[in-house]
């Protein structure tokens, strides 16, 4: 073990501003070599004296009797014992790192798997064994592939005692493990040991390693969110509120909190409405395609309208478009666009290339349905950008699809262009890479986005080649490091609803909600992003587009199923809140499916909505959803969604409701609907019609703003560029203007 640096929280153990201490040689060294100071950035940690860290005796002297373990385990090389430590009021025998560097000491010595195998299984067999009564399901660790029970209790002089057990011989010898390292130590002790140090133990299984591996982490994270919780609790802090969450299981749907409340309402619409709307898209003959941002209350009414009238889908933006082509090809003659404008725009226009003219394309608002993420990139600011690609031959622009067709088309006529979704950018960056050399690509307009694809790619060069391959075949260590120089990101465009996930709803879910499955939009700032990537690399958690999100969040449900064992599993929700109408849906399915046979397990799925103190609405009265609400100062705060400015949320996080989408109103799809086809007039204004303007170079608008999206199509089904956008970025005008696209 490298016993240079030992991290502890300080005394106050405050989660928004944790000092650590290191363990460092002595500025004023002693003739003992093995004499460290614990010292605080700031100065010496006052009930720590000092620490005496020395080398164990010889390999044929007995075990130390401190160990609870008794490993049959002399090994031929170094280990470390400590010396007494001063600790007021109380003292402690040993210190946890010096225990785990003696752990360390032991493990490096197995170098075959088996002998570790043995190892663990030897330690599994001295633990000792859990009452019954705390084989509960609030002791449950999350995220393992075994069942792992921890209970973690204080004692009366405030230090931390840990008891274990596991279905799995395996884990349990994990757990018995960091129980002796961790067992009656001081809360900063607990809190000081990190998962980074635990790699070195290098107790990667053949066949099992990653998720091995993972039970170390999810079962010391849980350690951690216990500890900070018991310390509060002794120090008689209040505890801080949790945030609002829907749990679902067999049986029906529990919301906890005023702003779960508002998005629970929603989820067992009227039947006269639902009826109402089924009878006019009959008739008619008009599908619909909703995004999952939709208002809840027009998700709750088209998931019901979905059993009896099938021409209704709701998804991500990728594909909206796809769908309205099948249900032309069905017989639709219009189709409903629940989304914002770039959305219509895009079906609109993949109709007309489908040869579907005749069909009728509709928003849902007589006023412009705006988007921060389209609007960015409709600026002279991204067209300097674009310019300044131009400039940079060979030159790939991938443009997020959430942009204009008229954006698409400006900036395919200066840079060959692609579009992505945030579930297939990486893989189409990667490929562009492989296919095309020295390439230069420029990434636009979602800032956030960018960061997070270039931290991710600045993480593939820590992997091995074999890791890498999994990803992209064509990419190993080399290719990704060479790679990022040629990588470029726009800096002015963010989408407002994922910036709200930012400094304060990060520090909650790392204080509340560390041991969560942890879902994350692409979009997301950094924080988030690499607090989702952290528990994505520990199994816990999914970066990704929303169906991402709801594949994650299906894929967990069906495996607790499958294993038909109780489970209550938690889930955070990285993303906008109108997800949970479709999350819901896909769950009660799951679920439900589950309860017809005989004998399945007691699965309950609770789904979180980060909100931020700051969408906290004071009101002097809790009738209106506020019977779970919380009472502060003398005030009822229940969170109500939607505050003066429409998007009922702070810049410091909130309830991640998008303004633009909720003006998708259920009676302004029942109007649309009313209206047709007779009284087209009415609806002029909500008509998608088609762009008649051209591009700078005398093209139309239309079908240069479709290119980009035919070349993603080409990807999704091929998994290479199309040879006509390879070529257009190879033959490029010297003065870095793209050819004809014609």
């Amino acid at each position: 073990m490298d016993s240079a640096t030992i991290r502890a929280s300080s005394s106050s153990l405050s989660s928004s501003s944790s000092s650590f201490f290191s363990l460092l040689p002595n500025p004023n060294p002693s003739p003992n070599p093995g004499l460290f100071s614990l010292r605080f950035p700031g100065g010496d940690l006052p009930v720590f004296k000092s620490i005496r860290c020395i080398q164990s005796p010889p390999p044929d002297s007995a075990p130390s009797s401190q160990s609870p373990l008794k490993p049959n385990s002399r090994s031929p090389g170094f280990s470390f014992s400590c010396s007494a430590v001063s600790f007021s009021p109380s003292r402690t025998s040993e210190l946890a790192s010096c225990k785990l560097g003696r752990l360390i000491s032991e493990f490096r010595t197995l170098e075959e798997p088996v002998d570790r195998v043995k190892r663990l299984l030897h330690y599994a067999s001295v633990l000792p064994p859990l009452e019954e009564s705390a084989r509960v399901a609030g002791n449950r660790v999350m995220g393992c592939t075994a069942q792992v029970w921890l209970e973690v209790k204080m004692d009366g002089e405030g230090r931390m005692r840990f008891a274990a057990d596991s279905d799995s011989e395996i884990t349990k010898g994990f757990c018995s493990c960091l129980i002796w390292v961790l067992d009656g130590a001081a809360p900063e002790e607990v809190l000081a040991l990190k998962t980074d140090d635990l790699a070195a133990l290098n107790v990667g299984l053949p066949g099992a390693g990653h998720s091995r591996v993972n039970t170390w982490h999810n079962v010391l994270i849980v350690m951690h969110k216990r500890t900070k919780a018991l310390v509060a609790e002794r120090a008689g802090k209040p505890r801080a509120d949790p945030f609002p969450s829907l749990v679902i299981n067999a049986d029906g749907i529990h919301a906890k909190g005023s702003y779960a409340e508002a998005q629970a309402r929603f989820l067992f619409p009227e039947e006269l409405k639902v009826k109402e709307l089924v009878n006019v898209l009959k008739e008619k003959k008009i599908g619909v395609v909703a995004h999952f941002y939709m208002d809840p209350e027009v998700q709750g009414v088209l998931t019901a309208a979905q059993k009896e009238w099938p021409h209704i889908y709701i998804s991500d933006s990728l594909i909206m478009a796809d769908m309205a082509v099948k249900m032309a090809k069905a017989g639709c003659q219009f189709i409903a666009v629940l989304g914002v404008d770039f959305m219509a725009e895009n079906v609109r226009a993949i109709l007309d290339q489908a040869g579907f003219g005749e069909v009728g394309v509709y928003r849902m608002s007589n006023e412009r349905i705006g988007c921060s993420l389209a609007d960015a990139a409709a600026t002279p600011a991204y067209m300097n950008y674009l310019e300044a690609a131009s400039a940079s031959p060979p030159a790939l622009h991938v443009v997020y699809i959430n942009t204009s067709l008229e954006t698409k088309a400006y900036a395919h006529e200066l840079v060959p262009t692609i579009t992505c979704t945030s579930s297939n950018v990486v893989q189409t960056i990667l490929q562009a890479f492989a296919q095309v050399p020295n390439l230069n690509i420029w990434y636009g307009p979602d800032t956030y986005m960018g960061a997070n694809i270039r931290e991710l790619l600045q993480q593939m060069t820590t992997m091995t080649d074999e890791e890498i391959a999994v990803i992209h075949p064509q990419h190993n260590r080399d290719s990704i490091k060479s790679l990022l120089s040629h990588l470029h990101y726009y800096q002015d465009g963010t989408c407002i609803v994922h910036h709200l996930f930012g400094h304060e709803v990060v520090e909650k879910i790392n204080e509340m909600y560390c041991d969560a499955f942890l879902t994350a939009h692409l979009e997301v700032p950094g924080e988030m992003f690499s607090l989702a990537m952290e528990a994505k690399r520990r199994g816990t958690g999914v970066v990704g587009s929303t169906q991402n999100i709801l594949d994650f969040i299906k894929q967990r449900v069906q495996e607790s199923l499958d294993k038909n064992r109780n489970d209550h599993l938690q889930f955070v929700l990285g993303t906008e809140s109108g997800m949970v109408t479709s999350i819901v849906a896909a769950v009660r399915t799951l679920l439900g499916s589950a309860k017809s046979s005989s004998g399945s397990a007691d699965v309950t799925v609770e789904i979180v909505f980060p909100v931020s103190s700051e969408s906290l609405t004071k009101t002097s009265s809790n009738s209106y959803l506020g019977r779970n609400s919380a009472e502060m100062g003398g005030f009822i705060l229940p969170v109500i969604p939607g505050v003066a400015s429409g998007e009922g949320c702070s810049i410091h996080g909130g309830c991640a409701s998008c303004p633009y989408m909720k003006m998708n109103s259920l009676s302004s799809l029942l109007k649309v609907c009313h209206h047709l086809p007779h009284e087209k007039e009415v609806l002029s204004d909500y008509e998608a019609g088609r762009f008649h303007l051209q591009t700078p170079n005398g093209n139309s608008i239309a079908d240069v703003g479709c290119e980009p999206i035919l070349n993603m199509r080409h990807f999704q089904a091929t998994k290479e560029l199309p040879e006509k956008l390879v070529s257009q970025i190879l033959h490029s005008h010297s003065n870095g203007r793209s050819t004809s696209i014609s």
